[in-house]
């Protein structure tokens, strides 16, 4: 769209003659202040043009049935088209995330340099001409609008002699991690991975199994709290293991957390406090289950590499190793959050089969509070996370968008209703949710 300029209003002289009336400042406040991320784009090119330099990055088009193939590496140096108005973007310009660890447990073993990473709290689709605060809030604000949310998944199962939607209480939410993100992501996990390999964590947070059979042998990588899926050797039960350290949530993780509370992903009354990374080979799966209730709801998680199938239902059968059949299949598309929570979470079991290519997800949950490591503390930056809110509605800003003309400060408005109203949002998630799945017994 960028350099496109045939659509806009004949009456390009009054406006050019009302912006040279105003001073710096106000010119400054209409042109960055308020505009949509595809005005944005148009007055940057412009601005690049009369500087005389190369175009500006293409954005990366991120909607659901674009997302990268399960055999297709990360690569963030793809081109891809301009997006067309309606498309979601993502930045291409996303810095890394910032470090793990800062030093390995085992201070016999090297340490590794964890500084590369880190997070661009607020990269938007658009780059700003003026990089100041409110710019880069306005920013955050734009990739925080293009998030894909969906909450009215609906399959009905007779649950004691009632009918009930055993799905309520599922949210997908899309385009949270744009690819950049999801690459850094992945290769820090995978630093992880070499770490623990390294016996640079600590003893119960990686976990390696042998792979005896199909669907067994899947990593895992648990911070915060020890995690038992089955009594261990110790004669420990199944949940969290209160009298065991693990290592503490990783800075990247960290910042994915208030990514999600900030993006109004997960609530601010349920920050999680601990995560399990599980990398998936060809063929892993996870067998039938309802998460411990070690942890409260809701509780989230979010898929990089492949794209694969969830499985819900109130009964999910073992055809073959690591082969599943359930009433509900959903599609987690990369860079995708999916939240448990409700039915969706308590009733319904859930399931991964054997994925087809290499996966990578990691699930973010909060522990209960009487089920705490004896030596917890709380994490002092987890504390006091606020939900994003619209740069505009500040009273600067409210003064500011009388300066632009009716049309324009009407539609915005109704931009920002929309995003911050009480009614669920649901943009096209591309083939995500079928219609035949949304099917009622």
């Amino acid at each position: 769209m960028a350099g496109d300029y045939s659509r806009w209003s004949p009456e390009a002289r009054d406006f050019k003659a009302t912006l040279k009336k105003l001073s710096h400042e106000e010119l400054v406040q209409v042109l960055c202040e308020g505009l949509c991320p595809y005005c944005e784009e148009v007055i940057e090119a412009r601005v690049n043009n009369l500087n005389q330099k190369s175009s500006a990055e293409l954005l990366q088009r991120d909607s659901s049935d674009d997302v990268i193939s399960p055999k297709r590496k990360l690569n963030s140096d793809v081109h891809t088209p301009s997006p067309r108005v309606g498309e979601s973007t993502n930045s291409g310009r996303s810095k890394r995330f910032v470090s793990v660890l800062s030093t390995p447990m085992n201070n016999k073993q090297p340490v590794f340099d964890h500084s590369n990473f880190e997070i661009k709290r607020n990269d938007g689709p658009s780059r700003s001409v003026i990089g100041n605060d409110f710019l880069e809030d306005q920013k955050e604000f734009i990739r925080f609008s293009q998030v894909g949310r969906r909450k009215d998944f609906v399959y009905y199962e007779n649950v004691n002699e009632k009918q009930i939607n055993v799905l309520k209480g599922l949210e997908l939410h899309t385009n949270v991690f744009n690819p950049d993100e999801q690459k850094e992501i992945v290769e820090l996990v995978y630093t992880l991975q070499k770490m623990g390999q390294n016996r640079q964590l600590r003893a119960r947070t990686y976990s390696e199994p042998r792979k005896w059979m199909r669907g067994k042998g899947r990593v895992t990588i648990q911070f915060g709290c020890c995690y038992n899926y089955a009594v261990d050797k110790d004669g420990n039960p199944p949940g969290i293991v209160r009298d065991e350290l693990v290592d503490p949530l990783p800075p990247l993780f960290k910042k994915m957390i208030k990514r999600m509370v900030r993006w109004h992903v997960l609530p601010t009354s349920c920050i999680p406090d601990s995560c399990i990374v599980n990398i998936y080979d060809e063929g892993d799966c996870i067998p039938p289950h309802i998460d411990h209730h070690d942890f409260v709801r809701p509780f989230c998680t979010v898929s990089f590499l492949a794209e694969c199938k969830i499985l819900f239902g109130t009964t999910l059968k073992i055809i073959n190793p690591g082969e599943f059949s359930g009433p509900f299949s959903l599609p987690l598309p990369l860079g995708s959050v999916l939240i448990l929570n409700g039915n969706g979470a308590d009733v319904a079991k859930h399931c991964v089969p054997s994925v087809p290519a290499k996966r990578i997800s990691i699930t973010f949950r909060k522990m209960d509070v009487s089920k705490l490591p004896y030596r917890y503390t709380p994490d002092p930056e987890l504390s006091g996370i606020e939900r994003l809110v619209s740069p505009s509605s500040s009273s600067d800003n409210s003064r500011n968008r009388h300066h632009l003309r009716d049309g324009k400060n009407d539609n915005l408005a109704k931009c920002e209703n929309k995003v911050f109203s009480n009614e669920d949002d649901f943009p096209p998630l591309g083939k995500s949710i079928s219609s035949n799945r949304r099917s009622r017994k």
